[in-house]
């Protein structure tokens, strides 16, 4: 696996999918953003639901516009209604800057919807027509950014697909590519093991920080917080430590390169190939935007029987429940469980369909499954009440 198709990008960033991204800077603007989408083949709408103030919703809009600087995006449509404190052109100019057609329509300017809808679908069709344009080219694996993700975790997880997607990623960086894992929270109790993997102790510091300030985020005395789902203990998980060696598995066994950050002073970027982590949240729906903010081209995802889809960034599934499994997995891996299938064998069957992935077929459900694009982010208020400080 040294190389593959992708869409190569002016900024030089190589994408597997040629998307259109159309943006509702605010939620009231939503109805325009999907009625033109229903008109525009290959796009996708990212609406911001939070709210149409910027002050104090930094780290969202930087989500945002790091989704649209995507790879897998090709150019992007920007919608705002007028009356919110988000400017267009904050969205706008650095999204510009990646070297991709944008455009902007704000609809108190056009002097209503229905206008807004005609000279969106105008200038959205124009962006299609000019990114449509745009072929496949062979570039290194080296280009190839993978996110890695666990959800609807059970017994299974730990056992079968988070170990076969670890070894795959071990492959994967062996081959010259990246991965990055995030949700921090479930790694707790694993910092020895992460700070020897660590490539320095600034690095193996970050992490053991980064991850008590999730603790802090998610386990607030006085609250009665759910941090591990019902559906994990149902599937056979009794504590949060028990959950973090399975998820740990799924990161495999290479050097971390450095700890990506996702706060309101900033996104990180890989800077060379190889394994990362990341404050990508636990959360599935806000995990998939924070990959696809990192720069990700595609999802690996291990579950016991769930599974969620990212209209960006695509998901892979891979799952090891032989009770939960159906159609809408991409890697079966109950032959691990029953004994008459190896991890180094799984592992190389989700190599092979990453690698039809990324040149261009669909995953299961791809083209079926629907997902909101959801903006999450840590709420500056409470972030101050917990003595947290972007580093």
């Amino acid at each position: 696996m040294k190389h593959f198709q992708g869409y190569l990008r002016p900024n030089g960033a190589v994408g597997i999918r040629n998307l259109l991204l159309i943006i509702a800077v605010d939620e009231c603007a939503e109805g325009i953003a999907r009625a033109i989408s229903d008109k525009v083949k290959n796009s996708v709408v990212l609406t911001n639901y939070n709210t149409c103030m910027y002050g104090g919703n930094e780290e969202m809009i930087s989500t945002l516009i790091n989704a649209a600087c995507n790879p897998n995006v090709g150019g992007a449509l920007v919608i705002n209604m007028g009356c919110g404190s988000i400017n267009p052109t904050i969205i706008t100019a650095p999204i510009a800057a990646c070297g991709k057609p944008v455009e902007s329509l704000t609809c108190i300017k056009s002097q209503g919807t229905r206008t807004t809808i005609r000279q969106g679908t105008e200038k959205a069709e124009a962006i299609a027509d000019e990114i449509n344009h745009v072929e496949r080219v062979e570039v290194p694996i080296s280009e190839l950014f993978v996110g890695v993700k666990c959800g609807g975790s059970d017994t299974t997880s730990g056992i079968a697909s988070n170990p076969s997607v670890g070894r795959a990623v071990d492959k994967l960086i062996d081959f010259g590519a990246s991965a990055v894992a995030g949700e921090l929270l479930e790694l707790l109790g694993c910092e020895d093991v992460l700070r020897q993997r660590a490539v320095n102790d600034q690095v193996a510091d970050n992490i053991e920080q980064l991850i008590q300030d999730e603790e802090k985020r998610w386990h607030v005395a006085g609250t009665d917080l759910e941090t591990m789902s019902i559906g994990n203990s149902i599937g056979g998980l009794t504590t949060l430590e028990e959950k973090s060696l399975g998820a740990l598995a799924k990161t495999g066994s290479r050097p971390i390169q450095d700890i990506l950050k996702i706060n309101a002073q900033q996104i990180d970027k890989r800077k060379q190939p190889g394994l990362y982590l990341s404050e990508t949240t636990m959360l599935c729906g806000g995990a998939g935007m924070h990959f696809a903010a990192l720069g990700c081209q595609v999802i690996l995802w291990t579950t016991g029987g769930a599974g969620f889809n990212n209209p960006i960034v695509p998901v892979i599934r891979v799952s090891g429940n032989p009770s939960l499994i159906n159609e809408d997995i991409d890697i079966d891996a109950t032959g691990i469980m029953s004994g008459t299938d190896s991890i180094e064998a799984v592992s190389e069957k989700i190599i092979n369909t990453l690698n039809t992935v990324i040149n261009g077929e669909p995953t299961a459900i791809e083209e079926i499954g629907y997902a909101y694009c959801t903006l999450y982010q840590k709420d500056q208020r409470v972030e101050k009440l917990l003595n947290i400080a972007p580093k």
